[in-house]
């Protein structure tokens, strides 16, 4: 199955076709080794990990300079081709998807990190280093990047960029963009900026490094990245608490932060997640879990301390401890005072996406809400499954709100995927309006949740954006048809 075409509008009749000439010139800028037009390679890079979909650019190039990158998009925009950059193609939400074919732009040679500055607890990056990677290698020098999504073994620091990501550390230390100071972008018309300046304040002009960051690669090819650090935290404390419904977990999270705890990640895992993550684990990777399910619970929550004062994440930890016996409907905590429980807990959670997509294709949702109406929210998405015919498994990040709701087709007819579960969606995506959420906390928007833009934003908000698409990208070629 494809994206429904009826549902998804292409622009292809107002893009230029890829010529002979034009691939003899991106031989000449990247080498004949690196411009790719045969089928597994198109195919290769034809999808992210948005469903099933699934559209075939018409070449695949490989760069490795800004320059480089800077004279492609002059050609294409100069014969108006449709471009599309990809990162580690792991988008959710198919904005590494060249829906209008065209020329992909793959950044995966600018793979170098090419400073860590222990003086001014800064790096600069190109974007096509994995996050993983980057975080390791700053552990090096004692120093911390703490944005740490769960692809973070396998998606490049640009596309983090491009997405804003977060991650379950992001409820204490923040998302990507706070940690971006400055950004080296080739624009769709050729030019090679930097956006600010590698310095903590900066009041000088329009923010770009903001603006850019959380775009979708839709108003520019970022080349390197210049982050702030922090020092690495070297203790933590994980606790895994019970609890005897959904919305007993959710209605915890407040009262911990009321206790006076701020927690360095609160994840959100209902019972279908953890038991088909433990079966994948074991299925798949050949590792048992050895997390006991009773039968009365139906969520947990892992909730982590850390810092460098062991005595004071302790204190806090008794808060926590002593807050949810007292006023909630519990199970047995697990204190996991090991570094193999601790990755046993973390292990479980960064696989429940593939766990749930090896059972079942699905459509994976990212909304975010006020964390105090995360109750609401989780009931109301259950109301609106069993209204439309589709169940949801529910976990994230639910410390800052953003809740991940994966719907599975299981056995759904292909008509009813494509139309009933998507009003389904629009319903959820109504009520997390309505509860002061958005329709996206980092996954973004892609193809995926652009027809459900106008719920969220008022007309005049879409117009500034379209407008500054517009100045940045006159001819609309990269990365069309996301977003709007």
């Amino acid at each position: 199955m494809s994206l429904d075409i009826a549902n998804f509008e292409k622009s292809t009749n107002k893009f230029g076709k890829l010529t002979p000439q034009i691939l003899q010139d991106f031989e000449k800028i990247v080498g004949k080794e690196y411009v790719f037009t045969d089928d597994k390679n198109r195919d290769a890079y034809s999808r992210d990990h948005t469903e099933d979909y699934s559209f075939l650019p018409d070449v695949v190039l490989k760069p490795r300079t800004p320059q480089e990158i800077s004279q492609i998009m002059k050609i294409c925009n100069e014969h108006v081709l449709p471009v599309t950059p990809r990162g580690g193609g792991t988008s959710l939400s198919g904005g590494a998807l060249p829906t209008n074919n065209g020329v992909v732009i793959s950044m995966e040679r600018f793979n170098e990190i090419l400073e860590i500055d222990t003086l001014n607890l800064q790096a600069t990056v190109e974007t096509g280093v994995i996050t993983e990677v980057f975080q390791n290698a700053v552990k090096e020098k004692n120093l911390f990047y703490p944005p740490d999504p769960a692809s973070k073994g396998t998606c490049f620091i640009g596309g983090n960029i491009s997405h804003n990501s977060g991650g379950p550390k992001a409820v204490k230390y923040g998302v990507t963009r706070d940690y971006v100071l400055n950004l080296e972008v080739v624009l769709p018309t050729g030019e090679i900026i930097w956006t600010g300046a590698n310095v903590l304040k900066n009041s000088t002009g329009y923010n770009l490094t903001q603006l850019i960051t959380g775009s979708e690669g839709t108003l520019g090819i970022v080349t390197k990245i210049v982050f702030k650090l922090r020092p690495y935290p070297h203790k933590n404390i994980a606790l895994l608490v019970p609890f005897e419904s959904n919305e007993e977990a959710c209605r915890a999270i407040s009262a911990i932060y009321i206790a006076g705890v701020t927690p360095s990640g609160m994840e959100f895992m209902e019972r279908e997640a953890i038991e088909r993550t433990a079966f994948y684990l074991e299925d798949k990777m050949n590792q048992k879990t050895s997390i006991d399910l009773p039968d009365n619970i139906q969520a947990h929550l892992i909730i982590e301390l850390d810092g460098n004062n062991e005595e004071s994440m302790m204190i806090d930890a008794e808060k926590i401890v002593e807050t949810l016996e007292n006023g909630f409907k519990i199970g047995e905590i697990l204190f996991a005072d090991s570094d193999a429980q601790k990755e046993e807990l973390w292990r479980l959670r960064r696989n429940i996406s593939p766990a749930v997509n090896a059972y079942s294709l699905s459509k994976a949702e990212d909304v975010v809400v006020p964390r105090g109406n995360l109750p609401q929210l989780i009931t109301a998405i259950k109301t609106i499954g069993n209204e439309y015919g589709f169940r949801s498994v529910c976990f994230g990040h639910a410390g800052d709100g953003n809740l991940h709701v994966n719907i599975l087709k299981e056995n759904i007819s292909d008509q009813d995927w494509n139309t009933k579960v998507n009003d389904g969606i629009g319903e959820i995506f109504k009520e997390v309006v309505r509860l002061g959420g958005m329709l996206s906390g980092e996954h973004g928007i892609g193809i995926a949740k652009r027809p459900y833009m106008s719920i969220a934003l008022g007309e005049a908000n879409l117009r500034l954006m379209r407008e500054i698409k517009k100045a940045f990208d006159p001819n609309g070629i990269l990365n069309a048809g996301k977003i709007f």
